[in-house]
C-alpha cells in the first residue's frame, strides 16, 4: 500500500496521483456499497460525503451551514445540487458530472402520436437548503428540495425503496417524511465506504503529513519564553497555507498548567521557562486531512514532565506493536490504561485522552478506539485503513502533561507511520540558558533550593 509524498504541483515527467484514478475508484467503492444495501439511494448533505460521491469543493466557509446536498441511486450516477453559481462552475469545470436525458412534454412535431422530446441535464444543478433555519419555513425552501430529490428517485426507480441520509436539517427530514419517503441511517453506508483507503488517498493523507512535519519544524525553532499559545497558532497556519494547504482547521496549542485537564481549544497564554507544550494539527491538504499531536518542553523539563513523556510514550508503542490486519480496536485498548489510572472517574469524562480514530476527508472516520466503546463493540483492522492513535499522560506534579499522537496506515503484515517528526524522547525547544558554571541542565526541578545547606547536602 503506497504512501508516496511528491511535490504539490503536476508535472509532465512524473504521473504523481492521478485525480481521475481517485474519483473513480472512491465512486465505485460507494456505488458497491449502495448496491449491497438494502437502500435505493443515499443523500448527503455532509461536505466529507460530498466530496467523496462527486469531487466537488466550494472552500471551507460552507462547512457548516448544510446547503448542498447530493444524491446517489442505484441506477444512476451522482446528481449535486450546489450553491448558486458553484453549480455552473461544476458544469463547466467537472466533466466527470454525468450529464442525463430526461422526459420533457410530449412534442406535438414528432412524427409518432404521444412521442416525448428528450433534454439534457447536467449532473450539477443550483439548489439549496433551508441554511439551517435561516429561510423562512413559509418560503417552501424544503419542500422544493424533496422535490427535487423525488423526482430522480422515481426517474431512476428506486422511489419505494428506503433512502440513506447522512445528516439532516429537521424542516427537509419532516418534509421527505410528508412526501411518503422512508428515511434511514445512511451515514453509516459513508463511513462503511470511506473506512478502507485506495492508494491514491494513502498518498494524499501522507503528503498532508509531510506538510506538518514541515510546520513543527518552523514551531520547534520559533517556541521560547514568552511567546504565546496564539503566536504558535499563527505560525503553524502560516507554514501550512505557505505548503499549499487547502485549509487549516485547527491549532490546539497548550502549555504550562493548561495542560492537565486538557482543554482542547488555545489561548493567549505566555510560555515560560521549564513549561511543557502540546500541539495538535489538524489541515487538509486537496480535502485529505491531518490530526497530529507532539509535546515539548520549553528551556527544560522537569522530571514529573520526563516521567509522564516516558509513560505516554509506552502506551503508543504498545498499541503501534499491536496494529496489524486482524487485530481489533479491542486489543489496542486494552494496553492503554483506564479513566481512574489518570484521575477521570469513567470513560466517558476521559473521553478522546487515550483514542485513536480514522482519518480521511473528515478527521473522526471509521475505525474508532477508546475503551469506552471498543471493548463492547470491537472493530477489525483490515489492510488499507488509516488512521491516528493519541495517548495522554498527566505530570506528577499535577501541573503538566504529555500527549503524542502517531497516523498509520495498516499494511498487509502490520503497519507504516507516517507522522515523521521526531517524539520518540521528550524534545527540549527554545534556547539553552548558560550560567557561569555552563550549561543549565535538561531536565530540572522547576522549584529549585540547590544553594542551601540542605541542597547542597551538606546535612
Amino acid at each position: 500500500m503506497g504512501t508516496a509524498t511528491w511535490g504539490a504541483n503536476a508535472v509532465d515527467w512524473e504521473e504523481r496521483i492521478p485525480m481521475d484514478r481517485l474519483r473513480s475508484e472512491r465512486l465505485d467503492r460507494l456505488k458497491r456499497q449502495l448496491e449491497a444495501s438494502e437502500l435505493g439511494a443515499v443523500l448527503a448533505f455532509d461536505f466529507a460525503n460530498i466530496r467523496y460521491m462527486t469531487a466537488t469543493h466550494i472552500g471551507t466557509w460552507a462547512i457548516d451551514k448544510m446547503i448542498r446536498f447530493a444524491l446517489l441511486t442505484r441506477n444512476s450516477d451522482p446528481i449535486i445540487w450546489d450553491f448558486g453559481s458553484a453549480a455552473k462552475h461544476h458544469e463547466l469545470f467537472n466533466p466527470w458530472l454525468a450529464t442525463t436525458t430526461a422526459e420533457m412534454d410530449a412534442d406535438p412535431h414528432a412524427p409518432h402520436e404521444g412521442a416525448t422530446r428528450q433534454r439534457l441535464e447536467h449532473g450539477s444543478r443550483a439548489g439549496i437548503s433551508t441554511l439551517r433555519g435561516a429561510l423562512s419555513p413559509d418560503s417552501g425552501i424544503a419542500e422544493e428540495v424533496v422535490r427535487k430529490v423525488k423526482r430522480e428517485l422515481e426517474r431512476f426507480g428506486v422511489a419505494g425503496e428506503p433512502l440513506g441520509v447522512d445528516i439532516i436539517e429537521l424542516p427537509i427530514l419532516f418534509a421527505l417524511q410528508r412526501a411518503g419517503i422512508e428515511v434511514v441511517d445512511g451515514q453509516q453506508l459513508f463511513m462503511e465506504t470511506r473506512k478502507i483507503k485506495t492508494s491514491d488517498e494513502i498518498s494524499l493523507l501522507t503528503q498532508a503529513a509531510s506538510m506538518v512535519d514541515a510546520a513543527y519544524v518552523d514551531l520547534y525553532e520559533f517556541l521560547k519564553p514568552g511567546v504565546r499559545e496564539n503566536e504558535a497558532v499563527a505560525l503553524v497556519a502560516k507554514s501550512l497555507y505557505n505548503l499549499g494547504s487547502e485549509y487549516v482547521e485547527g491549532v490546539n496549542a497548550i502549555s504550562g498548567e493548561r495542560c492537565s485537564p486538557h482543554p482542547h481549544v488555545y489561548s493567549d497564554r505566555i510560555i515560560r521557562p521549564g513549561d511543557p507544550a502540546f500541539f495538535d494539527i489538524l489541515h487538509s491538504w486537496n480535502g485529505y486531512r491531518t490530526c497530529y499531536y507532539r509535546t515539548f518542553a520549553v528551556g527544560s523539563a522537569s522530571v514529573a514532565q520526563r516521567d509522564a513523556y516516558k509513560r505516554a510514550r509506552e502506551y503508543m508503542d504498545r498499541a503501534i506493536a499491536l496494529v496489524r490486519p486482524g487485530a481489533t480496536t479491542a486489543d489496542i485498548v486494552s494496553v492503554w490504561p483506564t479513566a481512574q489510572e489518570f484521575g477521570f472517574p469513567d470513560e466517558e469524562a476521559a473521553f478522546a485522552l487515550q483514542y485513536g480514530h480514522g482519518v480521511g476527508l473528515s478527521i473522526w472516520e471509521k475505525p474508532i478506539f477508546s475503551r469506552l466503546v471498543s471493548l463492547d463493540h470491537p472493530e477489525t483492522l483490515e489492510e488499507g485503513m488509516f488512521f491516528a492513535l493519541e495517548t495522554y499522560w498527566p505530570s506528577a506534579d499535577g501541573w503538566g502533561a504529555a500527549r503524542i499522537e502517531e497516523e498509520m496506515v495498516v499494511t498487509a503484515d502490520g503497519c507504516r507511520v507516517v507522522t515523521k517528526f521526531p517524539a520518540e524522547e521528550l524534545l527540549i525547544a527554545g534556547p539553552r540558558f548558560l550560567s557561569v558554571g555552563g550549561p543549565l541542565p535538561s531536565v530540572r526541578d522547576s522549584q529549585s533550593h540547590l544553594n542551601t545547606p540542605e541542597g547542597r547536602g551538606e546535612r
